[in-house]
């Protein structure tokens, strides 16, 4: 469906250019000779964008701007005129003005500025489904992220749903890839079609590849008929393949051919299919270090990430911890006087949560049916581990306090120093995953070392 410019000037040459101009480029244009007859149209029809000039007669542009963002705020509205200053120009901005526009202007100018308008009104309202979805699907419904790096994730996965590029998510068990690869999905141009999941890890590796490319009726002992495989059953969607790094090398082969040439070989086959499907993966595995470790074929690695995306697991967001409990405690309908004590919320924070959000979420729900009383402790909680900690370190903290971001920053930096900068080795000596390592040392700004 076309996109609906509502156009407004009182000068009728300029509206018959403009509006032939803009239908010419793919738009359905609406016109109006004044500022309330505009507004008239905008409230009747609602359109996606509105290009308006600033003298009117009946109502200045920028009081219509103002009137049209007080209503609906997600409608972008470009200002023209031929009276410009510096003065009004920021004023328009201010007010919410996407672009400002001085005549005379050319055609492409506007169309240009007409799409990049669109374009932004796109993207934003993909951000807010996703982030709606996440909400939704993960049990925290109605939170606002307080973590930048979740703000980010779900921007760049928003513009990467309507690409059509392979995707690669990686983060630990429980931080949500299937949920994110399910909203690229939804939020596609493939959305129509079905999303085929894989578990490539649950698989036995003797009958992957019949699972994924299909086989035909006596390709084998007891195939009887033939199989589609997930390839092809995803036709026309998506293909979301979980724990991709558990794949066997014979099969990655196959993979990275269907991948490159957009065709499958059913087991058995005598000729090659089309596929016509898009690529999620996933993985909490290493893929660079399997790669070195010649487990895992490097062109299927840059085959596979053409948009990589890394969800951060719970502890290195422990911002949107406390926003995290009061929503669980709303979920399991606890009584509105019961809450977290400040101890609790402390410990809770610089808690490692290896099973990340579904793990808070069980533990939330344990403290609301065993509480004590409307307040819940430290005691109350039995974090797994909490009363101990592993040997050689000391949990004494000085009077002054210490910061437990430098501490973290120094044991990097000695890791790294005691692998002689090798980050995989550096890694493993602070038992954590590579990729965990890299998020660390840009976050800490240690990229450089």
């Amino acid at each position: 469906m076309n996109k609906t410019i509502l156009f407004i000037d009182d000068d009728s040459s300029l509206r018959r250019v403009t509006e032939y101009n803009l239908t010419s480029a793919g738009f359905h244009v609406l016109t109006a000779d004044s500022g309330r007859a505009g507004l008239e149209i905008f409230e009747a029809r609602e359109p996606d964008l509105v290009v308006s000039d600033v003298k009117l007669g009946d109502i200045n542009g920028l009081d219509l701007l103002e009137k049209v963002k007080t209503t609906s705020p997600d409608i972008p509205v470009i200002i023209i005129t031929a009276f410009g200053s510096i003065e009004m120009a920021v004023k328009a901005m201010n007010n919410g003005a996407f672009n400002f526009i001085t005549k005379p202007f050319d055609r492409e100018t506007l169309i240009r500025s007409c799409e990049k308008a669109l374009e932004l009104r796109g993207l934003r309202s993909r951000t807010r489904i996703l982030t709606h979805e996440v909400n939704r699907l993960t049990g925290t419904e109605g939170i606002i992220s307080a973590s930048p790096v979740m703000k980010e994730l779900l921007d760049t996965a928003s513009r990467a749903a309507g690409s059509e590029a392979t995707v690669l998510i990686s983060g630990e068990s429980g931080t949500g890839k299937e949920v994110l690869a399910r909203l690229i999905h939804q939020n596609s141009p493939r959305n129509h079609g079905p999303m085929v999941a894989v578990n490539c890890a649950a698989i036995p590796s003797t009958l992957l590849e019949s699972e994924l490319f299909g086989h035909v009726r006596g390709a084998f002992t007891g195939a009887v008929r033939d199989r589609k495989g997930h390839f092809r059953t995803a036709s026309g969607g998506t293909l979301f393949l979980d724990e991709i790094g558990d794949l066997a090398m014979d099969v990655q082969v196959k993979l990275l051919r269907a991948i490159q040439e957009r065709q499958i070989q059913p087991v058995g086959a005598e000729k090659p299919q089309d596929v016509d499907i898009r690529i999620i993966a996933a993985t909490n595995l290493d893929l660079r270090e399997r790669i070195l470790r010649g487990e895992f074929r490097k062109d299927l690695f840059y085959r596979l990430s053409v948009i990589p995306l890394f969800i951060p697991p719970l502890r290195e967001r422990p911002e949107d911890i406390p926003a995290l409990a009061a929503h669980f405690l709303k979920k399991f309908n606890a009584p509105a006087d019961v809450k977290f004590h400040e101890d609790a919320l402390a410990a809770m924070k610089s808690y490692a949560w290896p099973g990340n959000i579904r793990e808070m979420q069980n533990i939330v729900e344990r403290c609301i049916i065993l509480k004590k009383g409307t307040v819940i402790h430290l005691d109350d909680l039995d974090l797994p581990g909490q009363d101990t900690l592993p040997d050689g370190l000391n949990p004494l903290i000085p009077d002054e306090g210490i910061s437990l971001e430098e501490v973290e920053k120094a044991y990097i930096v000695n890791a790294l120093k005691k692998a002689d900068q090798n980050r995989s080795k550096a890694a493993r000596l602070l038992k954590i995953p590579r990729h965990i390592l890299l998020y660390r040392l840009e976050k800490y700004g240690l990229t450089s070392n």
